[in-house]
This record gives C-alpha cells, sequence and structure tokens, in this order.
C-alpha cells in the first residue's frame, strides 16, 4: 500500500531494500532520509525511520542509539499524527516493541540489568497489542531475549533482523 506522504513511502522502500539483502543501501537510503527530516522532524517518520536503521545495524551499541532515538520520537508522537498515515495505529502500541528492541541490545552488550528493566517495561505494554500475528511475534520474541538474559547470551538472536 502506498500512501501519500512521500517520506513514509521512502522509509518503506529502504526497508524493503534492506529485507531483499542490500542492508548497506538501506543504511545508506535512511540515513539520507534521517538528514533530510533532522532530529526534530515528524515524529512518526523520526520513529520509524530510527527503528528500521536500528535493525540494519551489525553493531549493538550502533543499534541502541537508533533504539533510543525511536522511542524519544515515540513520546513525541501523537495517536492523530499516526492516524493521519494509518487508521489503524495506535502509539501505546509501539512501546512493547521498542523496549523490547532496547532490551535486546542492552543483552547484547552485555548489560544484563538494563536489559531486563526493558524487558519488564516492554511486558507493562503488552495490553496495548492485539491478540494477532503480529502480538504474538512481540510476545514471542520477548520470551526470547528474556531466555538470553537469563542465559547470559549475547549473541545475536537467529530471529532478530
Amino acid at each position: 500500500m502506498t500512501s501519500t506522504d512521500a517520506t513514509m513511502n521512502a522509509i518503506t522502500e529502504a526497508v524493503a531494500l534492506g529485507r531483499s539483502g542490500h542492508r548497506t543501501a538501506a543504511r545508506t537510503a535512511l540515513g539520507e532520509l534521517w538528514t533530510s527530516i533532522g532530529p526534530l522532524g515528524d515524529p512518526l517518520h523520526r520513529c520509524t525511520l530510527a527503528h528500521y536503521l536500528a535493525d540494519l545495524q551489525d553493531d549493538a551499541a550502533q543499534a541502541l542509539a537508533w533504539d533510543i532515538r525511536a522511542i524519544d520520537a515515540a513520546d513525541g508522537l501523537t495517536d492523530d499524527r499516526a492516524r493521519r498515515h494509518d487508521r489503524s495505529l495506535d502509539v501505546r502500541g509501539f512501546y512493547p516493541s521498542l523496549h523490547l528492541n532496547l532490551a535486546d541490545n542492552y543483552r547484547r552488550l552485555g548489560s544484563f540489568d538494563a536489559a531486563r528493566r526493558e524487558i519488564d517495561t516492554a511486558r507493562t505494554h503488552l495490553h496495548t497489542l492485539g491478540d494477532d500475528a503480529y502480538g504474538t511475534i512481540i510476545r514471542s520474541a520477548l520470551d526470547g531475549v528474556e531466555a538470553a538474559i537469563r542465559a547470559g547470551d549475547t549473541a545475536p538472536r537467529d530471529t532478530a533482523p
């Protein structure tokens, strides 16, 4: 589905590029978009872009930096703005995934206490997710990251982007 929001369309195209195996090109495209959006640009654009750019990082510290930018942007995002892009969006539903990603980054960096705090925070937001495929994916990933934290495992997860 193509929206009338050119920036969201460009983000979607870059994400598709990364998912098709062209991670470097996707990182470059998203980096250029980030520069054009700017750190005070539209929170939906910043949240979406940072969330996906974090997934394209090989280095956990770089992924963490982008995931912090994503959650910071989400904190400034309103449901009204999100729903102008997609009527089904509820900003509260972003937080389980955003905190899950932070937890996974902290885990990969060996900061297990911070990772546990993020897992706990993600779990407090699970009620915002539907009983659907997306909710199942997030809940399963939370369980997987939590198990890795308990095991002291810092390796990237196979199911992570």
